[in-house]
């Protein structure tokens, strides 16, 4: 699982090299320019790693404070990252069905979200462990060995995703965000590009992961109901049915070995 995970990092990262190593060039290149030339009181330095650095003096005390619009561009692409790339994943299925489950048996907060989040994170790096060797072979191992530049690692390491996100996509799903694009018809799924394959295998998802939760319900709903209607039938209209039924709820999950079996199912949904 820690190579999984160190691989995962690094692919996370590939994509903000580029936009890192030209961060720290316009400091760099701000900060010999500071040391040799005299620095107005506002003033636009030019820097020929793309993005100006401004630099301003003040008066009073007369200390110069340097903002590079690249590590800015930089931390909000960290910011963001890590949401786009667990809604690339099979994560969000797992833990849709996970809070489904929760509901179903009424256990309130058991188990605690923090339990719930970490199943279906390390449950997403075995069901992407395919995916995610084979963006690193294609994409990152090249890249890091310098036999290729970011600009071809990027794409080789990002097709093993959309490859994932498309086979899991429904075709009724692709083709109302192609009619959104306005875009014709693909040919292949390799000509889709990412701006549709992404809120189409996200809204795919969704989809796959209510089904699961409405057939995760039935068996606890009818629980429910005949404890109802027994407390009905004695009278004890005043007693709570979600309390009698609690015990039943978890007496049947784990009888029937129901860990087990849903992670079974979520795991094997993807591979079908």
């Amino acid at each position: 699982m820690k190579k999984w995970y160190c691989r995962f990092i690094v692919l996370c990262l590939l994509g903000l090299l580029p936009l890192g190593v030209r961060a720290a060039t316009a400091a760099s290149t701000a900060t010999v320019s500071a040391a040799v030339t005299p620095i107005a009181p506002i003033a636009p330095i030019s820097s020929s790693a793309g993005i100006p650095v401004l630099t301003v003096q003040n008066a009073g005390a007369g200390q110069n404070w340097s903002l590079s619009l690249q590590v800015v561009a930089l931390m909000t692409v960290l910011t963001v990252l890590p949401a786009v790339l667990l809604m690339m994943t099979s994560f969000t299925r797992i833990i849709i069905v996970l809070s489904f489950l929760r509901q179903a048996l009424a256990t309130q907060s058991t188990p605690p979200n923090q339990v719930l989040l970490g199943l279906a994170l390390f449950l997403t790096f075995f069901v992407m462990s395919p995916v995610l060797d084979r963006a690193y072979e294609n994409g990152v191992k090249p890249y890091m060995d310098h036999q290729v530049s970011a600009d071809v690692a990027i794409p080789a390491a990002a097709a093993p995703f959309k490859r994932f996100m498309l086979n899991q996509t429904r075709d009724t799903d692709l083709q109302l965000f192609t009619r959104l694009a306005r875009q014709q018809p693909y040919a292949s799924k390799d000509d889709v590009p990412f701006r549709v394959a992404m809120p189409a295998f996200v809204t795919s998802e969704l989809k796959t992961a209510f089904q699961m939760g409405f057939l995760l319900f039935i068996p606890f709903l009818v629980i429910d109901v005949v404890v109802a209607s027994v407390l009905m039938s004695m009278g004890m209209a005043m007693v709570s049915p979600s309390i009698i039924s609690l015990p039943f709820k978890i007496m049947l999950f784990v009888m029937v070995d129901g860990w087990s079996l849903l992670m079974g199912t979520l795991a094997g949904s993807f591979y079908t």
